[in-house]
């Protein structure tokens, strides 16, 4: 979990939020927003699962267990999931 805080950061500063917008959106203090960016702290389980569903990302990707990337295709129709899923498969060869 070395890079945890340096993926935390890069997310919200992505995002543009600061640390007090995330710690509202975590349901924490800035001081532990600040805590996990700085590695002194690790979040809790319910924590870091709010963590992902806020970023969009995976519990793997944060903790750095896999670097893989994700496509969020919710809300997509299933024909358009489809044809995502053979452009994705199209692109591998």
């Amino acid at each position: 979990m070395v890079d945890f805080g340096n993926k935390l950061r890069a997310l919200r500063v992505g995002k543009g939020w600061t640390q007090e917008q995330l710690s509202t959106r975590l349901g924490v203090t800035k001081s532990v927003v600040s805590a996990y960016e700085t590695s002194l702290r690790y979040p809790s389980y319910d924590i870091l699962i709010r963590i992902t569903s806020v970023f969009g990302v995976s519990s793997d990707y944060l903790l750095g267990i896999k670097q893989k990337t994700t496509i969020d295709i919710t809300g997509l129709t299933a024909e358009n999931e489809r044809l995502v899923r053979q452009l994705i498969d199209a692109l591998r060869r």
